[in-house]
C-alpha cells in the first residue's frame, strides 16, 4: 500500500464519472479507475489516519478495507425510490464499539467530486439511545459537560453542530436554558466542509486530523455519557 499524500486525479475522475454515469455498464468498464481512485487511496487514508485518531481516543477502531472503514460503493436500493445503483461519494468511518456500525460515536469522512465533509459524533440515535441522550441533557453534570464540549468545538473554529431535527422539545423533558436547545436534537455531530481541491494536497491528512481533533469534544462526550 502506498503512503497517503493526497487523493489522486483518479479519485475525482471516478467520482465525477459515476455521478454522471450511474449504471453497471459504466462501472464495469471503469473498474480499474474504481480501484485506483476509490479503494486504494481510501485504504491509504484509513491506514494513515487510524493510528493518529487512536491518539485522541484509544478505543477507536478502523479497518482499511471495503466493508470495514471504507463504505461499499453499492447503494441499498431495496426500500428507496432512488434506484441509482452506486454512490457518487467516498465514505470513510472510524468507529467505537465491538462491531462496525453507526450506533456508536465515531469519526466520519465524505469526499465528493465537489467537497469534503468530516467530523465526529452520531448522525441519529436509535430509540433507547435517544432516551439516554435526553436524560443526559437534563441532568446537571452531564448537561453542563455537553455545553462545555460544544463551546470548546465552537471556540476552535466555525464548526457546525448538527442533527437538530425537532421544532418542539419532547414531552416530559425540560432542561436549563443553557442546554434546552439540545432537546431538539435527535443525533449530535460536529463537523465542517472544505472544497474538494483540498483533498488533492500533500498536507491533507494533517488538515483532516486537525479538524477531527477540534470536533472530538462532542464525540468524546457522546462516548462517555451515552455510548
Amino acid at each position: 500500500m502506498s503512503e497517503f499524500t493526497g487523493f489522486p486525479a483518479e479519485t475525482f475522475a471516478f467520482l465525477s464519472g459515476i455521478a454522471a454515469n450511474n449504471d453497471k455498464g459504466w462501472f464495469e468498464d471503469n473498474r480499474s479507475l474504481y480501484e485506483a481512485g476509490y479503494v486504494e487511496p481510501g485504504r491509504a487514508f484509513v491506514s494513515a489516519m487510524g493510528p493518529r485518531l487512536a491518539g485522541l481516543s484509544p478505543t477507536v477502531r478502523f479497518e482499511p478495507k471495503v466493508n470495514g472503514s471504507i463504505s461499499r460503493i453499492n447503494r441499498d436500493i431495496r426500500f428507496s425510490k432512488d434506484k441509482r445503483p452506486y454512490k457518487d461519494h467516498l465514505d470513510l468511518w472510524f468507529w467505537h464499539g465491538d462491531r462496525r456500525g453507526w450506533d456508536c460515536p465515531g469519526f466520519w469522512f465524505r469526499l465528493t467530486a465537489e467537497a469534503v465533509y468530516l467530523g465526529t459524533g452520531m448522525h441519529g440515535f436509535e430509540k433507547e439511545r435517544l432516551e439516554s441522550f435526553r436524560h443526559a441533557v437534563v441532568l446537571p453534570r452531564s448537561g453542563k459537560a455537553l455545553v462545555s464540549a460544544v463551546e470548546a468545538v465552537k471556540a476552535a473554529g466555525p464548526y457546525e453542530i448538527g442533527e437538530k431535527t425537532r421544532k418542539l422539545p419532547p414531552r416530559g423533558f425540560e432542561a436549563d436554558p443553557d442546554r434546552a436547545e439540545f432537546l431538539l436534537y435527535e443525533g449530535l455531530t460536529a463537523g465542517t466542509q472544505m472544497p474538494a481541491s483540498a483533498a488533492r494536497e500533500a498536507g491533507f491528512l494533517d488538515v483532516c486530523f486537525k479538524h477531527f481533533a477540534a470536533t472530538w469534544p462532542v464525540g468524546k462526550w457522546l462516548l462517555e455519557e451515552i455510548a
